[in-house]
């Protein structure tokens, strides 16, 4: 097991106790790429143009002039959003050439988060669903 970032120490003599399963931490999906998954796709994030986050290791950014599209690494589900519907477009394009992807539509659920697309081309994030599910859960 390797420490956290942020909160390595370099005393070696200290372990770590979990009290939840690993996939149960916030940090979970994090280690996942960091350990298992992302050495296989970063590079090609890489080559279309893609660039790491520099706050969040699962975090991926293209720039093209002012347009710019991120790509979200959730363990094996990938967000792709921008700016710029033609680029986002061509990079799913360029990446369903290199993985098999499932197309699964506009956003609509994602961790928790409910995401409506406003008529003005807003978009409202809410945990609406969420709440009202615990609730049910609750009663």
């Amino acid at each position: 097991m390797q420490q956290l970032q942020r909160f390595e120490s370099i005393d070696h003599s200290l372990v770590c106790k979990l009290n939840k399963a690993l996939y149960g931490l916030k940090q979970a999906p994090q280690q996942w790429l960091l350990n298992n998954g992302l050495k296989d796709y970063d590079i090609h994030f890489f080559r279309f143009g893609f660039k790491a986050s520099k706050c969040d290791p699962s975090l991926f950014v293209h720039t093209l002039g002012t347009a710019v599209v991120y790509l979200l690494v959730y363990v094996d589900v990938i967000t792709i959003t921008g700016n710029l519907s033609f680029l986002v477009q061509t990079l799913i394009g360029k990446l369903d050439s290199n993985f098999s992807l499932k197309h699964l539509g506009p956003l609509e659920y994602f961790l928790s988060i409910e995401v409506k697309y406003q008529a003005s081309g807003s978009v409202y994030l809410t945990q609406g669903k969420y709440i009202r599910d615990l609730l049910t859960k609750l009663t």
